[in-house]
Protein backbone atom coordinates (compact mmCIF):
# COMPACT_ATOMS: atom_id res chain seq x y z
CA UNK A 1 0.00 0.00 0.00
CA UNK A 2 1.48 3.44 -1.12
CA UNK A 3 0.96 6.25 1.29
CA UNK A 4 1.15 9.77 1.25
CA UNK A 5 4.36 9.85 2.26
CA UNK A 6 5.63 8.56 -0.86
CA UNK A 7 4.19 10.57 -2.90
CA UNK A 8 6.45 13.48 -4.01
CA UNK A 9 3.54 15.11 -5.25
CA UNK A 10 1.59 15.19 -2.01
CA UNK A 11 2.52 18.33 0.71
CA UNK A 12 4.95 16.85 3.44
CA UNK A 13 3.23 19.02 6.16
CA UNK A 14 0.00 20.62 5.73
CA UNK A 15 -1.05 23.53 8.25
CA UNK A 16 -4.91 24.15 8.77
CA UNK A 17 -6.39 27.14 10.41
CA UNK A 18 -3.93 27.25 13.26
CA UNK A 19 -4.71 30.07 16.22
CA UNK A 20 -2.85 30.58 19.15
CA UNK A 21 -4.12 33.09 21.97
CA UNK A 22 -2.32 34.47 24.90
CA UNK A 23 -4.85 36.01 26.69
CA UNK A 24 -6.32 38.94 24.06
CA UNK A 25 -3.17 39.03 22.61
CA UNK A 26 -2.97 37.26 18.87
CA UNK A 27 0.13 35.44 18.73
CA UNK A 28 -1.19 33.25 15.14
CA UNK A 29 -4.44 33.70 13.50
CA UNK A 30 -5.93 31.32 10.72
CA UNK A 31 -2.45 30.29 9.61
CA UNK A 32 -2.64 27.75 6.66
CA UNK A 33 -0.35 26.86 4.17
CA UNK A 34 1.68 23.51 2.99
CA UNK A 35 5.30 22.34 2.61
CA UNK A 36 6.40 20.21 0.01
CA UNK A 37 9.07 17.35 -0.37
CA UNK A 38 13.12 19.12 -0.33
CA UNK A 39 11.14 22.67 0.31
CA UNK A 40 13.17 25.32 2.80
CA UNK A 41 10.28 27.67 3.88
CA UNK A 42 11.02 30.99 5.33
CA UNK A 43 9.12 32.63 8.09
CA UNK A 44 9.78 36.04 8.59
CA UNK A 45 8.91 39.35 10.26
CA UNK A 46 9.92 41.57 12.97
CA UNK A 47 10.39 40.46 16.42
CA UNK A 48 6.22 39.90 18.36
CA UNK A 49 4.98 38.41 14.74
CA UNK A 50 4.36 35.15 15.99
CA UNK A 51 7.42 33.61 14.08
CA UNK A 52 8.46 31.41 16.95
CA UNK A 53 4.49 30.73 18.34
CA UNK A 54 3.81 29.19 15.05
CA UNK A 55 6.78 27.35 14.69
CA UNK A 56 6.27 25.71 18.42
CA UNK A 57 3.03 25.39 17.59
CA UNK A 58 3.96 23.27 14.39
CA UNK A 59 6.62 21.31 16.53
CA UNK A 60 4.20 19.88 18.54
CA UNK A 61 5.97 22.05 21.69
CA UNK A 62 3.09 24.59 22.34
CA UNK A 63 -0.42 23.25 21.84
CA UNK A 64 -2.54 25.99 19.72
CA UNK A 65 -6.04 26.86 20.47
CA UNK A 66 -7.42 25.53 16.85
CA UNK A 67 -6.37 23.91 13.81
CA UNK A 68 -4.52 21.04 12.30
CA UNK A 69 -0.65 19.68 11.58
CA UNK A 70 -0.95 16.94 9.24
CA UNK A 71 2.49 14.88 8.73
CA UNK A 72 3.43 12.47 5.62
CA UNK A 73 4.88 10.03 8.24
CA UNK A 74 6.97 7.18 6.67
CA UNK A 75 4.98 4.45 7.78
CA UNK A 76 1.46 5.71 9.06
CA UNK A 77 0.14 7.73 5.56
CA UNK A 78 -0.90 11.40 7.15
CA UNK A 79 -1.25 12.02 10.83
CA UNK A 80 -2.39 15.01 12.67
CA UNK A 81 0.77 15.47 14.88
CA UNK A 82 -1.49 17.55 17.40
CA UNK A 83 -3.61 14.36 18.11
CA UNK A 84 -0.27 12.45 18.26
CA UNK A 85 0.38 10.75 21.73
CA UNK A 86 3.18 12.03 23.74
CA UNK A 87 5.65 9.08 22.99
CA UNK A 88 4.78 9.28 19.33
CA UNK A 89 5.36 12.91 19.15
CA UNK A 90 8.79 12.46 20.75
CA UNK A 91 9.56 9.53 19.06
CA UNK A 92 8.94 11.48 15.62
CA UNK A 93 11.10 14.63 17.19
CA UNK A 94 13.95 12.24 17.76
CA UNK A 95 13.69 10.37 14.96
CA UNK A 96 12.38 12.23 11.42
CA UNK A 97 12.11 15.61 12.56
CA UNK A 98 14.48 17.91 13.84
CA UNK A 99 14.45 21.07 16.16
CA UNK A 100 17.84 23.71 15.64
CA UNK A 101 17.16 26.49 18.46
CA UNK A 102 18.18 29.62 18.26
CA UNK A 103 20.62 29.02 21.76
CA UNK A 104 22.81 25.49 21.05
CA UNK A 105 22.35 25.00 24.76
CA UNK A 106 18.34 24.88 24.53
CA UNK A 107 19.57 21.82 21.53
CA UNK A 108 22.08 20.35 23.13
CA UNK A 109 23.33 18.51 26.68
CA UNK A 110 26.21 20.86 27.73
CA UNK A 111 27.59 18.26 30.17
CA UNK A 112 28.25 15.20 27.72
CA UNK A 113 30.96 15.26 25.18
CA UNK A 114 30.57 16.22 21.48
CA UNK A 115 30.41 12.76 20.04
CA UNK A 116 27.69 11.58 22.89
CA UNK A 117 25.86 14.46 21.78
CA UNK A 118 25.75 12.91 18.22
CA UNK A 119 25.42 9.47 19.21
CA UNK A 120 22.37 9.92 21.42
CA UNK A 121 20.01 10.39 18.51
CA UNK A 122 21.62 7.51 16.82
CA UNK A 123 20.47 5.15 20.05
CA UNK A 124 17.23 6.81 20.39
CA UNK A 125 16.39 5.28 16.97
CA UNK A 126 17.69 1.84 17.79
CA UNK A 127 21.69 1.84 17.57
CA UNK A 128 23.52 -0.11 19.73
CA UNK A 129 26.68 -0.76 18.40
CA UNK A 130 29.28 1.62 19.93
CA UNK A 131 31.70 1.60 17.59
CA UNK A 132 28.97 2.07 14.41
CA UNK A 133 28.13 5.39 16.91
CA UNK A 134 31.26 6.83 17.36
CA UNK A 135 31.69 6.75 13.78
CA UNK A 136 28.58 7.91 12.69
CA UNK A 137 29.35 10.65 15.21
CA UNK A 138 32.77 11.56 13.70
CA UNK A 139 31.55 11.32 10.22
CA UNK A 140 28.85 14.04 11.03
CA UNK A 141 31.81 15.83 13.05
CA UNK A 142 33.53 16.21 9.96
CA UNK A 143 30.72 17.64 7.60
CA UNK A 144 29.60 20.44 10.00
CA UNK A 145 33.36 21.49 10.12
CA UNK A 146 34.49 20.13 13.93
CA UNK A 147 38.17 18.62 14.12
CA UNK A 148 37.15 14.94 15.12
CA UNK A 149 39.89 15.31 17.72
CA UNK A 150 37.58 17.31 19.42
CA UNK A 151 34.88 14.09 19.68
CA UNK A 152 35.28 13.86 23.72
CA UNK A 153 35.26 17.08 24.14
CA UNK A 154 32.21 18.97 25.88
CA UNK A 155 30.55 21.41 23.98
CA UNK A 156 31.15 24.38 26.87
CA UNK A 157 34.73 23.91 25.75
CA UNK A 158 33.33 25.44 22.03
CA UNK A 159 32.85 28.87 20.34
CA UNK A 160 28.89 29.50 19.60
CA UNK A 161 29.68 28.89 16.08
CA UNK A 162 30.99 25.41 16.37
CA UNK A 163 27.88 24.88 19.05
CA UNK A 164 25.31 25.90 16.55
CA UNK A 165 27.08 23.16 14.23
CA UNK A 166 27.12 20.69 16.73
CA UNK A 167 23.66 21.39 17.39
CA UNK A 168 23.15 20.89 13.37
CA UNK A 169 24.98 17.57 13.25
CA UNK A 170 23.08 16.26 16.36
CA UNK A 171 20.04 17.05 14.32
CA UNK A 172 21.05 15.93 10.85
CA UNK A 173 22.41 11.97 12.28
CA UNK A 174 18.88 10.44 11.99
CA UNK A 175 17.96 11.69 8.24
CA UNK A 176 15.51 13.30 9.22
CA UNK A 177 12.92 14.98 6.47
CA UNK A 178 11.68 18.42 8.16
CA UNK A 179 13.92 20.47 10.20
CA UNK A 180 12.58 23.20 12.39
CA UNK A 181 15.02 26.19 12.61
CA UNK A 182 14.53 28.88 15.15
CA UNK A 183 17.01 32.31 14.03
CA UNK A 184 19.30 29.73 13.53
CA UNK A 185 22.09 32.38 13.00
CA UNK A 186 21.03 34.73 15.53
CA UNK A 187 23.34 35.90 18.35
CA UNK A 188 26.67 34.83 15.88
CA UNK A 189 29.03 37.37 14.39
CA UNK A 190 28.48 37.99 11.15
CA UNK A 191 31.93 36.04 9.48
CA UNK A 192 30.99 32.79 11.69
CA UNK A 193 27.23 33.79 10.29
CA UNK A 194 28.02 33.33 6.70
CA UNK A 195 29.78 29.78 7.02
CA UNK A 196 27.15 28.78 8.99
CA UNK A 197 24.73 29.65 6.41
CA UNK A 198 26.71 28.31 3.70
CA UNK A 199 27.00 24.80 5.67
CA UNK A 200 23.38 25.04 5.87
CA UNK A 201 22.61 25.54 2.58
CA UNK A 202 25.24 23.03 1.13
CA UNK A 203 23.27 20.08 3.92
CA UNK A 204 20.03 20.82 3.37
CA UNK A 205 20.96 20.77 -0.70
CA UNK A 206 22.44 17.57 -0.34
CA UNK A 207 20.04 15.96 2.28
CA UNK A 208 17.04 17.18 -0.17
CA UNK A 209 15.88 18.18 3.41
CA UNK A 210 12.69 20.07 4.03
CA UNK A 211 12.74 22.75 6.33
CA UNK A 212 10.75 25.41 7.82
CA UNK A 213 13.09 28.68 8.77
CA UNK A 214 12.43 31.36 11.00
CA UNK A 215 14.53 34.55 10.67
CA UNK A 216 13.76 38.54 10.85
CA UNK A 217 17.33 38.76 8.33
CA UNK A 218 15.56 38.79 5.05
CA UNK A 219 19.06 37.80 3.97
CA UNK A 220 19.34 34.54 5.50
CA UNK A 221 15.56 33.51 4.24
CA UNK A 222 17.02 34.47 0.33
CA UNK A 223 20.06 32.37 1.07
CA UNK A 224 18.52 29.14 2.53
CA UNK A 225 14.49 29.24 1.29
CA UNK A 226 12.82 28.61 -1.70
CA UNK A 227 9.57 30.15 -0.47
CA UNK A 228 8.24 32.92 2.41
CA UNK A 229 5.84 33.39 4.59
CA UNK A 230 5.70 37.17 6.02
CA UNK A 231 3.78 37.46 9.22
CA UNK A 232 2.35 40.30 11.22
CA UNK A 233 0.58 40.27 14.71
CA UNK A 234 0.18 36.57 14.18
CA UNK A 235 -1.41 36.41 10.72
CA UNK A 236 0.47 35.69 7.33
CA UNK A 237 0.15 39.09 5.37
CA UNK A 238 2.04 37.70 1.90
CA UNK A 239 3.50 34.29 0.71
CA UNK A 240 5.46 33.71 -2.41
CA UNK A 241 8.50 33.02 -3.59
CA UNK A 242 11.52 34.49 -1.59
CA UNK A 243 12.84 36.14 -4.79
CA UNK A 244 9.46 37.07 -5.92
CA UNK A 245 8.59 38.88 -2.54
CA UNK A 246 12.05 40.23 -1.79
CA UNK A 247 12.50 41.71 -5.10
CA UNK A 248 8.65 42.82 -5.82
CA UNK A 249 6.91 42.46 -2.19
CA UNK A 250 3.05 43.46 -2.78
CA UNK A 251 1.83 44.05 0.86
CA UNK A 252 2.85 47.16 2.51
CA UNK A 253 4.20 45.43 5.69
CA UNK A 254 6.32 43.58 3.35
CA UNK A 255 7.39 46.30 1.17
CA UNK A 256 8.71 48.29 4.61
CA UNK A 257 10.25 45.02 6.04
CA UNK A 258 12.56 45.02 2.52
CA UNK A 259 13.29 48.95 2.28
CA UNK A 260 14.48 48.67 5.78
CA UNK A 261 17.47 46.40 4.75
CA UNK A 262 18.12 48.29 1.80
CA UNK A 263 18.64 51.92 3.91
CA UNK A 264 22.21 52.61 4.13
Amino acid sequence: MSHASDDPQAPLLQVRDLDKLYGTVVACRDVSFDLWPGEVLAVVGESGSGKTTLLRCLSGLLPPDRGQVLYATRHDGVRDVLNMSEPERRFLMRTDWGFVHQSPREGLRMGVSAGANVGERLMATGARHYGDIRHQAADWLARVEIDVARIDHRPDTFSGGMQQRLQIARNLVTGPRLVFMDEPTGGLDVSVQARLLDLMRGLVGDLGLSAIVVTHDLAVARLLSHRMLVMRAGEIVESGLTDQILDDPQHPYSQLLVASILQP
